[in-house]
């Protein structure tokens, strides 16, 4: 048997076998992203898990590249200072075009939206809560609402401190009162349970503020997943939305009422803007989650790693808008998966335990790494099977042709 037949035989095999990604040794180099300059040069970032083909795959394999990703024939996307970002459709979740969708990125502040999506569904907006000290730490001249230990809040009061002003205390509060018994430790484990729900397996919360914590990352593919999820609420829809809101005075504690404004520049500049989520720290760089409607569709869009070279991170968030509104509505490279329509692998153990807190163990844990070795174990088992069958198959030709030798034992030519 020629080696050419032998290898074709075997990549049959591995073809056939289930799950099984098929990495093409050729393959084009990915093109690069439009920037408007190079990135610049910041803290050493925190350490991520090796990239997982399958994990790269959720939402369809064109999204599996580290640079750019557009439909044939669309005009080119605008430059922006951002490492990775994607532009897709609220309401249907295709995607329109996306640069390194699944690459891990620090998310910042936006983190807060996954904090949303876990604990709307869990928190009575009705109940009114009092406020620990222990909400109260937080990095200092990291951003604030201004909330007082001791002070007496409806949670309604608290989601517009979330997202309008990004107040890290109001994070550690919600994520207090949505984790039951075990605090904000069980908040924690609820938000990376909620983001393997929604299929964001490229996504672990350290902090519920998004403030840098060990083992905290992201990716743009993941952020949109979470942002359609939070928006699929009516009350998000509301306070994102919100340009102005009151947190009232607390007589107890001496501390007077006050107004906050929305952080996100898109509502007051941004023609059709539904709102967003704006991001910074050292580490993260500026990072952006924007909302808007036009002509009946509404497209969000996420970036991360982002530069202020010559746009802020909201205005390169509008530029890349403006770019998928100009999309043909049938214009798509992949979709957001459904809640649980994704079967993934969780971040593989090569992240140190100790850089995975509220997230070591725990359920989400457990059935991720469950599922990801049955992945694997079909894999195997798939590949075994092939090679069986091929080493048996080369036995019987081989005594075939021992026999039409007249069983001398001398070797024969194959043509």
């Amino acid at each position: 048997m020629r080696a050419s037949a032998l290898t074709a035989a075997v990549a049959a095999a591995l073809l056939a076998t289930p799950l099984v990604p098929v990495v093409d040794a050729h393959a084009a180099a990915p093109v690069p992203c439009p920037r408007s300059a190079p990135p610049a040069p910041g803290p050493t970032p925190s350490v991520t898990p090796s990239p997982d083909p399958v994990q790269r795959a959720v939402g369809g394999p064109r999204l599996a590249t580290s640079g750019l990703v557009v439909p044939p024939g669309v005009p080119k996307p605008p430059k922006v200072a951002a490492t990775s970002w994607l532009v897709a459709d609220l309401d249907t979740g295709e995607v329109l075009g996306g640069c390194g969708p699944h690459e891990y990125a620090t998310p910042a502040s936006v983190q807060k939206l996954l904090l949303a999506a876990t604990m709307l569904p869990r928190l009575d907006p009705a109940d009114v809560v009092t406020i620990t000290s222990g909400d109260l730490d937080i990095e200092p001249g990291s951003s604030a609402v201004g909330l007082v230990a001791g002070g007496r809040y409806r949670v309604e009061t608290l989601w517009p401190g979330l997202l309008l002003r990004s107040g890290n205390e109001v994070a550690n509060a919600l994520a207090r009162l949505g984790g039951g018994a075990d605090g904000m430790a069980g908040g924690l484990r609820a938000m990376n349970e909620q983001a393997s729900l929604l299929g964001a397996y490229q996504t672990h919360a350290a902090t519920p503020s998004g403030l840098d914590g060990p083992g905290q990352f992201t990716s743009a593919y993941d952020l949109a997943l979470i942002t359609r999820a939070c928006f699929a609420d009516a009350r998000f829809r509301r306070y994102v939305a919100t340009r102005e809101a009151t947190i009232p005075a607390q007589p107890r504690q001496r501390a007077k009422g006050f107004t906050i404004d929305n952080d996100n520049q898109l509502l007051y500049h941004y023609p059709g803007a539904l709102g967003g989520k704006t991001g910074y720290t050292d580490l993260a760089r500026h990072t952006y989650v924007g909302m808007a409607e036009r002509g009946g569709r509404r497209l969000v869009v996420t970036l991360l790693g982002a530069d202020v070279v010559d746009k802020r991170g909201w205005q390169q968030g509008a530029a890349l808008l403006d770019w998928g509104f100009e999309l043909p509505p049938a214009a798509s490279v992949g979709v957001l998966v459904s809640p649980g329509a994704a079967t993934a692998s969780a971040p593989p153990a090569a992240v140190p335990p100790q850089a995975l807190p509220g997230g070591a163990s725990g359920a989400e844990t457990s059935r991720s790494a469950t599922l990801a070795g049955r992945l694997r174990s079909v894999s195997l088992i798939g590949l075994a099977v092939g090679v069986t069958l091929l080493a048996g198959g080369l036995v019987g030709r081989r005594r075939w042709r021992h026999r039409t030798a007249g069983g001398t034992g001398r070797p024969t030519r194959t043509p």
